[in-house]
């Protein structure tokens, strides 16, 4: 004989006047799912947490300005640095392991992320804006364009603009990266700065990739 199956339990009937819908409801779903669009999660659950903790902890979720569009196989891209430095822009230093955290919820391959660290001997707190130096070079050819990718992403100008960012900041980060590279003579950073020194000047002390790329300017890369 067949064993008789179990019927499914019945789900209760509701009423369209028993079911009340939260009035920000169909916002947030809204934001949620245009973020989502343009951030383009490898782990769409993992960056969902996160997109929510943020915003109930009222701080910058994980969401790109815009969408990009990347070749295939590069999972670091431009616009997730962005990400990463609007969520830590405010921090001079950040533990290890938020920053492990953070970028872990953008779905960023974790060899690249200990890479980096070890390229900038960092151990327990990480200097923001160093580490992001660092991180704009793994993903660029050269030294120019990996400052110029930095300058678009610190520069409050709008998006086409000239992507200035301040002098002392500039001369800050270039003399780092600089310094790390190991290929560039003191002498040669110093030349460099002697030449932006008088653009910055005329520039409300402020330099962008216009002054560094300039045919006069010597090269940032010696």
């Amino acid at each position: 004989f067949e064993l008789a199956m179990p019927l499914p339990a019945k789900e209760p009937m509701y009423c369209a006047e028993q079911i009340k819908i939260p009035p920000a409801l169909p916002d947030i779903l809204k934001q949620f799912t245009k973020a989502a669009i343009r951030t383009q999660p490898g782990d769409l659950l993992s960056w969902s947490a996160a997109y929510f903790d943020a915003l109930s902890a009222g701080k910058t979720p994980p969401v790109k300005n815009r969408f990009e569009t990347t070749p295939e196989g590069q999972q670091i891209t431009p616009g997730l640095l962005s990400v990463l430095h609007k969520q830590l822009c405010a921090k001079d230093t950040v533990a290890m392991q938020e920053l492990k955290s953070m970028w872990a919820q953008l779905s960023l391959p974790n060899d690249r992320l200990e890479e980096i660290l070890r390229l900038g001997n960092f151990v327990a707190d990480v200097k923001w804006l160093n580490f992001l130096s660092l991180a704009c070079t793994s993903l660029e050819s050269n030294l120019t364009d990996a400052v110029t990718l930095l300058c678009k992403i610190l520069t409050k100008d709008p998006e086409g603009g000239p992507a200035s960012i301040p002098y002392p900041l500039f001369k800050q980060l270039y003399t780092y990266l600089a310094e790390v590279d190991g290929n560039i003579t003191q002498e040669h950073i110093e030349s460099v700065l002697a030449y932006l020194d008088n653009d910055a000047a005329k520039n409300k002390n402020t330099i962008g990739p216009a002054h560094f790329t300039h045919a006069f300017c010597p090269k940032l890369t010696g």
